[in-house]
């Protein structure tokens, strides 16, 4: 079923296109990046302007940093060339976030080269600065083929993904069992916590290896490799017990960064959320989830803050030198959202609610401006929305966070499956918005259509939600609530 007309939308991209000089082109110039997007993306609509305007902001954005080289076509963070990024402009610390944006593109291809560059662009190895940030990149293919139901590079590549694994052991694993990680190479400098300097037993990196270590596991199984499915399980969920034990303080009741020396840092920090990124927690953390919301703790006007507002260092470490000491990153509110919507669909608990989810959605919708125009940036002043860098060209286009993966993953709800079934379950309050429709996801190989209509008059068809596929009606809810439909 085909409700939304894609030449509605293209008076979005016209504007973006006369926004500012065109500066840096990569493989899709201004000219032709509505041909991409109506070739590309899922078309999406809603009652609420900034929103839809925000979400082709971002696919046009995104379209900006798909580079072709020699090695094969890329996705870069900043538009700008800098100095710390390696081949090509290339940089590994938002590959988990240009994975998870990407999965819904209908083409892959542009993916597939990605990822084999960074494994294999070095005559066969992995880049020289792969290595060089924390990551979640084996767990983020793994997610990304739930949604492609393509598993053939997870498989093309499952010894590369082991030796990687097995390099983070040897070059971040201490005596103890816990990675640690320096701030900067967390892709988070500048903390309460640490430094750039310290080598601190993170959550961060202690989530992504645990993660990584579940994703070799699930890949395993796939090849029928029982002995190495049974090792990387009992791998993740040896991480995982420390992780809970020596990571997590029960008088603050948050995870937190270990030091080198002084133990458990005094300061919550908004990575101590990124365990629900992966669905980590057993059943009894959730009252960290109080702090999201606590005014006190990380809700801000314009975001989700880095750190606790109510903490003595709290914005105590200058501007513009990239501080995580309690400025708004967008790369942080992208993990901490996706966290939220495991801990709303996954935990039995009473301190966050799908309401809170679609306000932090609302701020991170209106902290993406700049002079009366979209933007998006490396990060902002969580009272007044002022971004950091000012009008820095590195800042630009920065491409260190996800926006669309967001609103099909959180707010209508696809949650991705390894079988042959689709299932919704939609963030977006009940009262919020009377209508919506995300139409041309390709899912398995298939077209789908999700559409909200609260009275049935919008789209004329039966009050609710739907779930179309190959534009036949394959799932009904009469709220916005849990569907399943099968392909």
């Amino acid at each position: 079923m085909k409700f939304l007309a894609p030449d509605n939308f293209k008076h979005h991209i016209d504007r973006f296109n006369t926004m500012e000089p065109e500066g840096v082109i990569n493989l899709i110039p201004n000219a032709q990046s509505w041909d991409w997007i109506k070739m590309s993306v899922p078309f999406f609509s809603c009652p609420d302007a900034d929103f839809e305007e925000i979400y082709y902001f971002r696919w046009w954005s995104f379209r900006k940093h798909i580079k072709a080289t020699p090695a094969g076509t890329i996705v870069t963070e900043f538009i700008e060339p800098v100095r710390h990024a390696g081949a090509y402009n290339s940089i590994s610390c938002a590959l988990g976030h240009h994975l998870a944006e990407g999965r819904w593109l209908r083409d892959q291809k542009v993916l597939d080269e990605y990822i084999r560059f960074w494994f294999r662009a070095d005559a066969g190895e992995p880049e020289g600065r792969f290595h060089r940030y924390s990551q979640w990149t084996h767990a983020a293919m793994l997610d990304r083929s739930m949604v492609t139901g393509d598993r053939s590079l997870l498989l093309e590549l499952f010894d590369d993904l082991v030796a990687d694994y097995q390099t983070w052991q040897k070059e971040k694993q201490r005596d103890d069992g816990l990675f640690w990680q320096f701030d900067v190479w967390d892709g988070m400098e500048e903390s309460i916590s640490g430094s750039r300097k310290a080598k601190n037993a993170r959550p961060t990196i202690n989530s992504y290896m645990c993660a990584n270590a579940m994703a070799l596991a699930a890949i395993a199984n796939f090849k029928g490799e029982t002995e190495l499915q049974r090792r990387f399980f009992d791998l993740a969920m040896a991480i995982k017990k420390r992780l809970q034990s020596k990571l997590w303080d029960p008088q603050a009741k948050f995870f937190k960064a270990q030091t080198e020396e002084n133990g458990l840092s005094d300061a919550r920090e908004e990575i101590g959320f990124i365990p629900w990124c992966f669905n980590l927690p057993d059943a009894g953390y959730e009252e960290a989830w109080k702090q999201l919301i606590d005014p006190q703790g990380f809700w801000a006007p314009f975001g989700i803050t880095t750190a606790e507002r109510r903490h003595p260092k709290f914005r105590s470490h200058g501007v513009g030198k990239c501080e995580w000491d309690g400025a708004v990153w967008p790369f942080a509110t992208s993990q901490t959202l996706n966290a939220l919507a495991n801990v709303l669909r996954n935990y039995n608990q009473s301190f966050v609610t799908r309401e809170h989810y679609f306000e932090a959605m609302q701020a991170y919708v209106h902290s993406q401006h700049m002079n009366g125009k979209p933007y998006i940036g490396e990060y902002l002043d969580e009272v007044t929305g002022e971004w950091l860098k000012g009008d820095n060209p590195r800042s630009r286009y920065y491409n260190h966070s996800t926006f669309a993966d967001l609103i099909i993953g959180g707010l209508v709800g696809i949650v991705p499956t390894a079988n042959d079934a689709i299932q919704l379950k939609p963030l977006l309050p009940e009262s919020a918005w009377d209508w919506f429709c995300l139409q041309d996801v390709r899912y398995h190989g298939h077209d789908l259509t999700v559409a909200w209509d609260r009275t049935g008059k919008k789209f004329g068809v039966r009050a609710g939600l739907s779930v179309y596929l190959d534009e036949k009606l394959a799932g009904h809810s009469t709220g916005l609530s849990r569907t399943i439909a099968v392909l």
